[in-house]
């Protein structure tokens, strides 16, 4: 299994590696478009600010270069945000894959939301095995909106969606690197996963 996450200068990658390493795989960090390309499966990591992190994909042509890409992509954090329509932060223009807008979390609420919270209403085989209000690692000030690509969901001054589908593509709001049993159990699911 060739795992390949994207390295194009905004990603938490060091603990990606890690946690895919206790599965047993040897995920290899690149941004060279051929090797990209000949994944079986791609991690779309993130994180920092939006048009920042954007500006970066552009300078290396991967924004033309991920949406068409044909095996299971799995957006994590800021990945998942730039693989929707546009994000506030920064007013930012997204790769448009998930067609849901990125609103910046009310200044009501502790921004950002830091720490551990439950997920539900979930679908989608990325979930398999994984229990109804299992708790996942979140850090974010901004949040997507609740969609029909949603396939799961968590409630933070109300539900918003925690994670997308569009075909081959995945989103997820949390980091599963950091969240403990049920974290690791995505990433197997994401492995497994019929491409």
């Amino acid at each position: 299994m060739r795992v390949v996450i994207i390295d194009y200068g905004a990603g938490n990658i060091k603990s990606i590696q890690f946690a895919f390493k206790r599965l047993g795989v040897d995920a290899i960090l690149s941004n060279n478009p051929d090797e990209i390309k000949k994944a079986d499966r791609i991690i779309f990591p993130g994180v920092g600010e939006a048009s920042s992190a954007l500006k970066m994909l552009k300078n290396s042509k991967l924004d033309k270069l991920i949406p068409t890409l044909t095996q299971p992509v799995l957006g994590i954090c800021l990945g998942m945000q730039l693989l929707c329509k546009t994000t506030e932060e920064g007013d930012t223009e997204g790769l448009g894959i998930f067609q849901v807008h990125v609103k910046r979390f009310p200044n009501t609420v502790k921004v950002p939301q830091m720490g551990w919270n439950t997920i539900t209403d979930l679908k989608s085989d990325l979930f398999k095995n994984i229990p109804e209000n299992s708790y996942m690692y979140l850090v974010h000030s901004y949040y997507a909106e609740n969609c029909n690509e949603a396939i799961a969901q968590t409630d933070y001054n109300g539900k918003y969606a925690s994670a997308l589908q569009h075909k081959n593509f995945y989103g997820v709001q949390f980091h599963p690197e950091k969240s403990s049993i049920a974290g690791a159990k995505l990433l197997e699911n994401f492995l497994n996963l019929e491409s």
